[in-house]
């Protein structure tokens, strides 16, 4: 008997006609989703009046899922909770206490998903630079008043899903059936060949420039202002490098203007597609990952940069140093310390064969969390939760 899922995120969208506008790696997401739930899926979404910079119009029957599109601050309406087997709530969700509770009654077990701690969550908002400080200390308290009601639902929920080292580690032991999982779009097709680890040990050994690359939103939260300090760093150092940026954000005005200084070994692209151009690229025509993250979300920059065969240099954050530990691999260095961070990756300027390895080790990490297995193993663990 198929089961029925409703799936409740915080996501963007808006209406357009014959369809919405969505985010495009939340599409791919969902559709994971319903391709390893096996049943139907109901998926609540809440319409913005904000930007969706990485998103595109869907029709409304190429989606691949049920779609409840909800007004601003509008509750889930208790006849559709009632309705569904099982429910998957993010734990992002302004009224996730009150949506877990309303579940119970129903007795529907509901499994959350978390990826922020309070910390990083308070991080980011000391780091939010377009809004006043007054404005971000409001920001932080609304967040440990939203904290004590994540807390609250932890409680009641059947089990919970966790993206990253720092989330399981702070909650896993307040919830029944915990599970870690490390998010990423790594295909199993997409994963650097045997043959192209060749060649690029070979373009290494041969003592050719380093290709830095860097991919995000080009944001004070994910360090992108402390990319071109590395660069400065690294040609103080005498290392012969290139970095290629790509990603949009607040940042971008900044980061353009700073290019002339590197004669064109510093180059800045607009978001690309991730399968077609991101992954090839990164896969053929770079070596190094620059992770400059300042906080310790979980970014699937990590793995997606370890899955295309790329060493990784990051920031100490909490989830790049559990994760580069778990896989034995990349170098890490202070936090916002950019000459440090250069430092590092002269080290494997020098250590070509460290690098090589490195490099090797993190593409074999990768395999085994790549985006199937992931979601097949986050639908198994909702079916345990609500013992279907």
């Amino acid at each position: 008997m198929l089961r029925t899922l409703l799936l409740c995120a915080p996501a963007p969208v808006k209406d357009e006609p014959g369809g919405y506008r969505l985010d495009v790696k939340f599409v791919e997401g969902m559709r994971a989703h319903q391709a390893h739930w096996g049943g139907r899926i109901n998926c609540v979404l809440w319409r913005t009046t904000n930007a969706i910079p990485f998103g595109r119009h869907f029709d409304r029957d190429e989606l691949g899922f049920d779609l409840t599109v909800l007004d601003e601050n509008d509750p889930v309406p208790q006849e559709l909770i009632s309705a569904m087997d099982v429910a998957s709530i993010s734990a992002d969700m302004v009224d996730v206490d009150d949506i877990v509770a309303r579940a119970n009654l129903a007795n529907v077990p509901v499994v959350l998903t978390l990826e922020y701690t309070f910390r990083i969550r308070a991080k980011i908002a000391l780091l939010e630079r377009s809004i006043s400080f007054p404005r971000r200390l409001n920001s932080i308290r609304w967040q440990a008043g939203h904290e004590l009601r994540v807390r609250k639902a932890l409680k009641g929920a059947a089990g919970a899903q966790f993206n990253g080292y720092p989330a399981f580690d702070t909650y896993s032991e307040k919830v029944g059936r915990p599970m870690l999982y490390l998010d990423n779009r790594m295909k199993p097709e997409l994963f650097a060949t045997p043959q192209q680890m060749d060649e690029r040990a070979a373009y290494l050994h041969a003592k050719n420039p380093l290709r830095l690359i860097h991919s995000g939103r080009l944001e004070y939260m994910k360090g992108a202002h402390q990319l071109l300090p590395v660069m400065r760093e690294l040609r103080r150092l005498k290392v012969d490098a290139t970095l290629d940026i790509f990603g949009t954000g607040s940042l971008e005005g900044e980061i353009r203007a700073g290019l002339a200084e590197f004669g064109g070994a510093v180059r800045l692209y607009s978001p690309v597609d991730f399968e077609t151009c991101l992954v090839p690229f990164s896969v053929e025509q770079a070596d190094i990952f620059v992770g400059t993250h300042l906080q310790s979300d979980p970014s699937c920059s990590y793995v997606e940069a370890l899955g295309c065969g790329l060493a990784l240099a990051g920031y100490k954050n909490k989830m790049w140093s559990r994760l580069s530990a778990e896989a034995g691999c990349g170098k890490s260095a202070p936090m916002g310390n950019p000459k440090a961070l250069a430092a590092v990756i002269a080290q494997w300027d020098a250590n070509r064969t460290d690098l090589v390895n490195a490099q090797r080790t993190g593409l074999a990490f990768a395999r085994k969390h790549d985006f199937d297995t992931e979601f097949a193993r986050r639908m198994e663990h909702i079916r345990l939760c609500a013992s279907l």
